[in-house]
């Protein structure tokens, strides 16, 4: 299937939790260069673009091979959403003569992936009907909430706790990778819509959202590294 296929990601220079998060060395490595670096070993990726209001993080990810777009500071901001973000960075990328088949969208704070993982997960869609997809990994955990001062179970009866092998599975979003169909984000305004299908990954996979994460992440890919 000849399709083109390009990867996006958007990395803003500012961060509360992390001053300069998608610069700060990861196994021996800036953040962003991580998820570059899966793109490029991504087959069925033709083209990899960094959106950013941040010199720094655009002479880094230059770089590392990728193309960069300039995002507006009002869409850097702290309080600005990914969506008009991603929406922005395909007018520009369609502006300047490629129309893709399909968006790979790639957060840097994700970065336990490989590029045969972002391979499989375009295959899947290019596979099925769906128009979006989105990484997951398997849970069994027991969920509960807490509404008008009191707690209630989610997923399962407390009254009838079920082994862990017994419960049915469930899947949380990871963050990884996201496939979508260029339709999507611009009618829905977001990476996800029409019929959506899940990618399921294992268990390894972290979200970097503290220090702590970092160390997580950062043990996961040493030995990964060492196999």
């Amino acid at each position: 299937m000849n399709q083109k296929v390009i990867a996006v990601i958007l990395a803003r220079g500012g961060s509360k939790g992390i001053p300069r998060k998608n610069l700060r060395l990861l196994a021996g490595k800036p953040l962003i260069v991580h998820t570059i670096l899966d793109a490029r070993e991504a087959e069925l990726v033709d083209c990899i673009y960094v959106s950013t209001e941040d010199p720094e993080i655009a002479g880094v990810s230059k770089e590392y091979g990728a193309e960069i777009i300039q995002r507006p500071l009002e869409l850097a901001t702290d309080t600005a959403a990914s969506a008009p973000a991603l929406a922005h960075a395909l007018t520009e990328i369609e502006r300047g003569g490629m129309c893709p088949d399909l968006i790979v969208f790639l957060q840097c704070t994700a970065p336990i992936r490989t590029g045969k993982d972002i391979d499989m997960a375009i295959r899947q869609l290019q596979n099925t009907d769906a128009d979006s997809l989105l990484s997951v990994s398997p849970s069994h955990k027991f969920l509960w909430e807490k509404s008008e001062g009191y707690a209630s179970s989610i997923n399962y009866d407390y009254r009838y706790r079920p082994r862990r092998q017994d419960m049915k599975t469930q899947f949380v979003e990871n963050g990884s990778i996201y496939v979508c169909k260029p339709w999507v984000v611009k009618q829905e305004e977001n990476w996800l819509g029409g019929k959506i299908d899940l990618f399921v990954m294992n268990e390894n996979c972290v979200d970097i959202d503290s220090l702590l994460d970092f160390e997580i992440a950062e043990l996961i890919l040493n030995k990964e590294q060492s196999e």
